[in-house]
C-alpha cells in the first residue's frame, strides 16, 4: 500500500476534502476519492472524516492508496474490432448493444470480458476487477471508439489528459429537426436528475460544467446529421445537451421524442468516431477513426433518398 501525505494551505481552507484531493491526485476521479474517504483510506490529522469535510489550513492529510487488485473478471472469447493497438493502449470500435464493463445485470458479454481474453493480464488495474484498463466509456447503445490502457503508467497519463480536456473526442449523430445555424456551442452544466437517478439533467442542483461543440453536416426533412465534439465528458452529455436545445437524438428512448418508430435504431443514433491524444510513451499526437456502423449508414441512405 502506497502512502502519501499533504499539508493543506490557506488557499484550500473551507474547500471540501474530496475536491481538494481530486486536484492533487490527477489519476483519481472524485467518485474514487469519495470511496477512499468512506473506507478510511484518507485521514485528516490522523482521524477518519466524512466526504463533506471542510479543510482547514495546515491540516495533515494522509492518503493510503490500496494495492492494485488482481483481475478476477471472467475472460470470454468475444470478437473485438480493434482500431489501434500497441504495448500501452488498445482502441476498440464497440458495437451497438455491448456494455463496456461488467455491472449489475451485465456480468458477461461485455467489452472487458473480451479484452481479458485477448489481452490476458496486460491491462491496467487502477479501476479494479470490473473495469481493468477502462479510462472512459460510452453507453450500451452508442457505438464507436473506446480507449483501453494496458498498464498503470499509460492509464494515469490518459486519465490526466481526459481531466484536462485535451483529448479530441468527436461523435456523429442524427437528431430530430433542422438547424438554422451551421454550428454552435452548448454550455450547460449537467448533474444527476433530481427524481430519476438513471437520468442526467441540466436542471440538477448538484452539477458539473459541460460543454459540447456541434456542427451540422447535412439537413433532411425533419432530421439533421451532425458532428459533436466534447470539451467535457459528462454522462449522457451529447444526449442531454441536444435534447435541451430541441434536437434530441433519433432513437433515444430516455431523452428523445416518443413517436412511432420510422427507423430500426435500437437506441440512440450516436457514434464515437474520432479519438485524438498524446501517446503516453512516445508523446506523439495520434488520431484514430472508427467507421460508421452499417445501421447508421443505412439510415443516412434512407434519409438522402
Amino acid at each position: 500500500m502506497e502512502i502519501k501525505t499533504f499539508i493543506l494551505s490557506e488557499q484550500e481552507m473551507g474547500q471540501r476534502i474530496d475536491k481538494v484531493m481530486e486536484s492533487k491526485i490527477d489519476e483519481f476521479s472524485r467518485n474514487y476519492i469519495q470511496k477512499l474517504i468512506k473506507e478510511e483510506h484518507i485521514l485528516i490529522n490522523g482521524k477518519a472524516i466524512k466526504v463533506n469535510y471542510r479543510c482547514a489550513a495546515n491540516d495533515l492529510v494522509e492518503l493510503k492508496i490500496p494495492d492494485t487488485i488482481d483481475l478476477a473478471c471472467e475472460a470470454e472469447n468475444i470478437p473485438l474490432d480493434i482500431i489501434y493497438e500497441d504495448e500501452d493502449l488498445i482502441i476498440i470500435n464497440k458495437p451497438k448493444g455491448m456494455v463496456v464493463h461488467p455491472a449489475p445485470g451485465h456480468y458477461s458479454g461485455t467489452m472487458v470480458n473480451g479484452l481479458l481474453f485477448y489481452c490476458k493480464e496486460s491491462l491496467s488495474g487502477i479501476n479494479g476487477v470490473l473495469r481493468p484498463g477502462i479510462v472512459h466509456r460510452i453507453d450500451k447503445e452508442t457505438t464507436g471508439s473506446v480507449m483501453v490502457c494496458k498498464n498503470d503508467v499509460s492509464h494515469k497519463d490518459i486519465a490526466k489528459q481526459l481531466k484536462e480536456h485535451t483529448i479530441v473526442r468527436k461523435y456523429r449523430a442524427i437528431v430530430h429537426g433542422a438547424f438554422k445555424e451551421t454550428e454552435g456551442i452548448i454550455d450547460k452544466p449537467i448533474g444527476r436528475h433530481t427524481t430519476d437517478r438513471k437520468k442526467m439533467s441540466i436542471h440538477s442542483k448538484k452539477f458539473k460544467s459541460a460543454i459540447t461543440h456541434y456542427k451540422v453536416l447535412e439537413i433532411f426533412p425533419g432530421y439533421s446529421y451532425i458532428e459533436c465534439e466534447l470539451e467535457t465528458g459528462r454522462t449522457h452529455q451529447i444526449r442531454v445537451h441536444m435534447a435541451s436545445i430541441g434536437h434530441p437524438l433519433l432513437g433515444d428512448e430516455v431523452y428523445g421524442i416518443k413517436e412511432k418508430k420510422k427507423f430500426d435504431t435500437n437506441g440512440q443514433v450516436l457514434h464515437a468516431m474520432t479519438l485524438g491524444f498524446i501517446h503516453p510513451r512516445t508523446k506523439e499526437y495520434i488520431e484514430t477513426t472508427a467507421p460508421l456502423p452499417q445501421y447508421f449508414e443505412d439510415i443516412l441512405k434512407n434519409l438522402r433518398n
